[in-house]
């Protein structure tokens, strides 16, 4: 059988309808409504002469045919689309990978890594977005992102890359971390914080020092920023350990006596459901995972 060019929008209107399951998020991907959708799968059955979805009252299922048919043009539409998007790079430019992630992770946990991945892929270019708000992955948007929270978002993937666990940490120039004993001592230091679901009362919870009562001097949006506060000697902070490595590592914040408190969430690599990733991002994303299999304790 030849396939005519009639057929594109009928097999881009079921591939995205066995992707979502569901002709109304697949109408909304592709800039149609779900009748027209509808229409256009009905048509290629017509055409091929077989039922490729399962209709009932709770929504749409493949068939064995349709799933084989899922398959194939999934596969197929997502080579042409690293086709289009080799195209549109310039020869000799390279290709470029948008990722999204916290400024503070990228800071001190991807750019000290980054010298590797630029010696494995130097074909490869790197685009960080760093705003707090999160971004939108639309058509226009990151290839990829690294969100930090419980690795459930709507419409997203999500594949565990790290969990963090918190300490405190101060200046050594901070009056009186000299007389730090244990962490009943912390108490009695200015504190500094950023945004995180974990705070000072639940680490001196964890420690067993009751009737503590921390308040913050200084508060901030950026974990970044709350460590850069503290090695000016504000106040300690409760830092995360994968984030405030390059600050242990130069001397200007040191580990306080307590124990670590496991964080509710950890670091997710992120892509849109809808779309697979394109070889480039993969490449980032499984770059990703390796670094982080290095950086587990005991390796």
């Amino acid at each position: 059988m030849t396939l005519r060019s009639d057929w594109l929008p009928a097999l881009a209107a079921f591939e995205a309808a066995a992707r979502h399951q569901n002709f109304a998020h697949a109408g909304e991907e592709l800039h149609l409504t779900a009748s027209a959708v509808s229409h256009h799968v009905r048509k290629l059955e017509a055409r091929l002469g077989v039922m490729l979805f399962q209709r009932h009252a709770r929504g749409v299922s493949l068939t064995a045919e349709g799933r084989r048919l899922a398959d194939a043009s999934g596969n197929a539409l997502a080579e042409l689309e690293d086709v289009l998007s080799g195209l549109r790079t310039s020869q000799g430019d390279g290709e470029r990978v948008r990722v999204t992630a916290l400024h503070s992770f990228t800071t001190a946990w991807i750019v000290p890594r980054l010298p590797d991945f630029a010696a494995r892929h130097p074909d490869i270019r790197i685009s960080f977005e760093t705003e707090i708000a999160l971004t939108r992955f639309d058509d226009q948007g990151p290839d990829l992102g690294v969100r930090h929270g419980p690795g459930h978002w709507p419409g997203l993937s999500a594949q565990r890359l790290l969990e963090e666990p918190l300490f405190p940490v101060a200046s050594p120039a901070l009056a009186g971390v000299d007389r730090i004993a244990d962490p009943a001592d912390i108490a009695r230091l200015p504190l500094v914080g950023d945004l995180s679901r974990h705070g000072w009362s639940d680490w001196f919870r964890a420690a067993g020092v009751r009737g503590a009562r921390p308040m913050e001097r200084f508060t901030f949006s950026d974990s970044t920023d709350m460590l850069e506060a503290a090695a000016h000697g504000l106040g300690a902070a409760l830092a995360r350990r994968l984030v405030v490595v390059p600050w242990l590592a130069s001397g200007r914040l040191l580990r306080l006596p307590g124990p670590e408190l496991p964080s509710r969430y950890a670091y997710f690599i992120v892509h849109p459901s809808h779309r697979p990733l394109r070889p480039a991002a993969r490449l980032f994303a499984e770059w990703l995972m390796d670094m982080a299999a290095d950086a587990l304790p005991g390796r």
